[in-house]
């Protein structure tokens, strides 16, 4: 039986929220972005004339900002901008850009359209990315085959042709960045699936501890409290004979829930009990010797196997003391090529039965027990034969 160390909230937190905000993309710095934008204007403000408050320098002023805002807005976060919006500002952003190269004199008023067409392939989707960089193309490089403004004589039309061309690295970027927020929500549906696990892994454990503690103790103190309140009864008698066969049977009782801690903490430990000399030593210690009978061919099943059935033959064996006295109790233990038999019948009680109230957990222990193993387990009063108005329980497990 495997332990599994109850797990504190430090060692698995709780997941984040939704909407707490999504992990980075790893090699997506918006440093970076910022950075290359702030440089385009900066490089710009200081090579793009003529620029002034009236005239010619009024109109290239004007673009110079209009195209260093929409150059800027690449940082706004995707979520915060609709798709239509993205759309609209990015076809204008490519008609100011080409509005500039036609006005300005002389700079570098062609890096706008570079940097944009490339932000076009990253926002939109391919098909409307590759749409608007061929008009974007076509545009700058129009203002210049026509000489549509002042412009700069020295730029040559096919420089304007070659401003969508950016478009393919973006469209590149934005695969790669699908790609990588698919992994990571795979990756973040992995470890949640995991902490799932483990938690369900610890109640199921707080369950079988749980079981393993009833066993143990709601028995032999059960047991123990029987006898003790035997012995109270008794003195007022003055039998002190029985007195002391009571406290004998209570010593005894707390002997044998010593063993049985033992066991529960070998189990737990993963220590591998011997089913069928554990079966034994159990019935004697029950006080039916030689009640255990096997049928098949012996094998060790696996410690879970092992436990299951050591736990239920302890169940069955105390109630048989609780509600049968002096009744004999027998243990069949039968294999087959794919289950476990375990049977324990006893017959009706000789003795007085002392009135007690029981957990009430026994047989709800062991039905959780052997459906955790995949068997069955049967429980009732013997209607026939020479155990008639006795009990029996069976359990059968496949191992």
């Amino acid at each position: 039986m495997r332990y599994v160390r109850p797990v504190s909230a430090t060692e698995f937190p709780p997941p984040p929220p939704p909407g707490a905000g999504a992990r980075p993309v790893p090699g997506q710095d918006p440093r970076v972005q910022w950075g290359l934008s702030l440089a385009v204007v900066a490089v710009g403000a200081l090579t793009i004339r003529p620029m002034g408050f009236s005239g010619q320098g009024l109109a290239v002023a004007v673009l110079f900002v209009l195209n260093s805002a929409a150059l800027l807005a690449r940082a706004v976060p995707e979520h915060r901008v609709p798709p239509r919006l993205a759309l609209t500002w990015l076809t204008l952003g490519i008609a100011v850009a080409a509005a500039l190269i036609g006005v300005g004199d002389s700079g570098t008023g062609y890096l706008f359209a570079y940097f944009l067409a490339g932000h076009i392939g990253y926002r939109l989707d391919t098909r409307r990315a590759l749409v608007l960089a061929a008009v974007c193309s076509l545009l700058c490089a129009g203002v210049l085959y026509f000489h549509l403004g002042p412009g700069n004589p020295e730029l040559p039309w096919v420089l304007g042709l070659t401003t969508g061309v950016p478009v393919v690295v973006g469209i590149l970027n934005r695969t790669q960045r699908r790609a990588v927020r698919s992994a990571l929500s795979a990756a973040e549906a992995a470890e949640r699936a995991a902490r799932a696990e483990a938690r369900t892994a610890v109640l199921t454990e707080r369950g079988r501890i749980a079981r393993d503690v009833h066993d143990v103790l709601a028995h032999s103190l059960a047991g123990i409290n029987m006898q003790l309140e035997l012995a109270d009864a008794l003195l007022d008698t003055g039998d002190l004979e029985k007195v002391r066969e009571a406290t004998t049977k209570a010593h005894g009782l707390v002997k044998e829930s010593l063993k049985q801690a033992q066991w529960t903490v070998h189990a737990l430990r993963e220590d591998t009990l011997p089913l069928l000399e554990s079966l034994t030593a159990m019935a004697e210690s029950a006080g039916h010797p030689d009640a255990v009978t096997v049928t098949g061919t012996v094998r060790e099943p696996s410690a879970q196997v092992t436990q299951g059935l050591l736990r239920i033959a302890q169940e069955a064996l105390t109630n048989a003391a609780r509600h049968a006295p002096g009744g004999k109790a027998e243990v069949e233990l039968t294999f087959t090529a794919a289950s476990i038999t375990l049977r324990i019948r006893n017959r009706p009680a000789t003795r007085a039965v002392t009135p007690g109230v029981g957990s009430g957990m026994g047989l709800i222990g062991m039905r959780e027990r052997v459906a955790l193993l995949g068997g069955s387990v049967t429980a009732g009063p013997v209607g026939e034969g020479p155990d008639q108005g006795g009990w029996q329980v069976e359990a059968v497990i496949p191992g």
